[in-house]
This record gives structure tokens, C-alpha cells and sequence, in this order.
């Protein structure tokens, strides 16, 4: 019934976000949570107990989801550990998942663009696993060089990484040398196709998204605004 009713809309209706998109019961007591785990109190029971009694009104569950992550920060060791090697202080500013696409921004980040804070997450990660570190040079190099537009490096680039220790960065550029005279003008040239890829594949993402919802002269509006 809902598609039917947008195949009679003579306009595209957007879609709405949620009205509680990242709210959270815990968030009046994250900062409170977080300067106890600071101070060495990692019991998740416990720091439950005290912030009910502040006026906490959620579960057990948010407060353990919390604390786990916490734990899957750089600099967290295991429970048994000395002093020595107890976690790093946590900051409200750094309560965010450390997911893969999260570390792939800061690790190709302009250097000029990262934060002294986002500085110590990469230090965390380059001391974390020595393939970490060697893939995460690799990705800089890399980076460096095509910002940079320094042809002359791609070939002591390709020989570094088709020796590295990571199988999939060995692949990749094995992938990359077998197109080499295409990779080595994107790195040399200014002209690139890329806004042309771009626009065509923000043009399949609208049409994906109106199928089957409107008709063609609906469809071409929202072409002509796109552009």
C-alpha cells in the first residue's frame, strides 16, 4: 500500500530520520560514568548502582554495551594487569566506535587536518601489530605521493608493498602494477574522471531509489536537480 501511494505523489517525498536518532538514556550520565572509569572503577555493576541512584531510568544492558566498549579502547588491558599497564583516560570527545571506516579516515587524513587527540589513536594503532603498522605507512605513502603528485616514488611505493607482510596490501598492488601506465598518469596528470564517475554514480542512486515509485517526467526532475 505505501508504494502505491507514492506512485500517485505528483512530488518526491523525502524520508524522514528518526526523531530520536542518537539519543540515548545514558547520555546525561556519560560523563559521570566516564570520569569513575578514569578514576580505575571498570565494575559495570557497580557503576550502574550509582548512577540509578543520580536518576538513571535505563538498563542494565545500555550501561554494559557502554562499558564494553570502553574496553576496546586503545590502551585497555585485561582485567588481571598491574597499574602499569592500566587503560588511558577516556574523554566524552573520544566516545566514538573505533570501526574500520572510522581508523581508514584518520589514517588517510591530511596531516595538517588531525586533531592531537586523533594523533594519539594513530601512535595507539602503529605500536597496536607490526602488519598494523606496516599497512598503515603503506596507506600514507600511498596517499602522500598521489596528493603530492610524486611519480617518481610509485616505483619504490610498489616494490615495498609487493614485499609487505600483508597479503592484502601485496595484492592490491600487484592489481595496481598490472594497469601501471593508467596509475602512473592519475599520479602525474591534474585531469581526472572521477567527477564524471561521480555524477553517474549519484544518477544510478536516484534511479534505484524511484523505482517503481513514479513516473518518468518524476524521475527526470530529480535528474535535472541532482545535476
Amino acid at each position: 500500500m505505501r508504494n502505491v501511494g507514492y506512485k500517485r505523489c505528483s512530488t518526491f517525498t523525502e524520508r524522514r530520520e528518526r526523531s530520536d536518532h542518537g539519543l540515548s538514556l545514558l547520555n546525561p550520565n556519560q560523563d559521570y560514568l566516564l570520569s569513575r572509569w578514569n578514576r580505575g572503577n571498570h565494575n559495570t555493576q557497580e557503576l550502574f548502582e550509582e548512577i540509578r541512584t543520580c536518576g538513571y531510568i535505563g538498563g542494565y544492558a545500555t550501561v554494559a554495551r557502554f562499558t564494553r566498549y570502553l574496553k576496546t579502547l586503545p590502551g585497555f588491558g585485561p582485567a588481571k594487569c598491574s597499574k602499569k599497564n592500566a587503560s588511558s583516560r577516556v574523554s566524552s570527545s573520544s566516545h566514538r566506535p573505533l570501526t574500520p571506516s572510522r581508523v581508514t579516515a584518520l589514517v588517510l587524513r591530511r596531516p595538517e587536518l588531525i586533531q592531537p587527540n586523533e594523533r594519539e589513536i594513530i601512535a595507539q594503532l602503529l605500536s597496536a601489530h607490526s602488519d598494523l603498522k606496516s599497512a598503515i605507512e603503506l596507506a600514507q605513502q600511498f596517499t602522500f605521493l598521489v596528493r603530492q603528485r610524486l611519480p617518481e616514488q610509485l616505483d619504490a611505493w610498489f616494490n615495498k608493498a609487493k614485499n609487505s607482510s600483508v597479503s592484502l596490501l601485496r595484492s592490491f598492488a600487484v592489481s595496481l602494477e598490472s594497469d601501471y601506465n593508467a596509475v602512473k598518469a592519475g599520479v602525474t596528470m591534474s585531469v581526472s574522471n572521477g567527477p564524471v564517475e561521480g555524477h553517474i554514480s549519484r544518477l544510478k542512486m536516484l534511479k534505484r531509489q524511484m523505482y517503481g515509485r513514479a513516473k518518468i517526467d518524476l524521475l527526470e526532475r530529480r535528474f535535472l536537480l541532482a545535476i
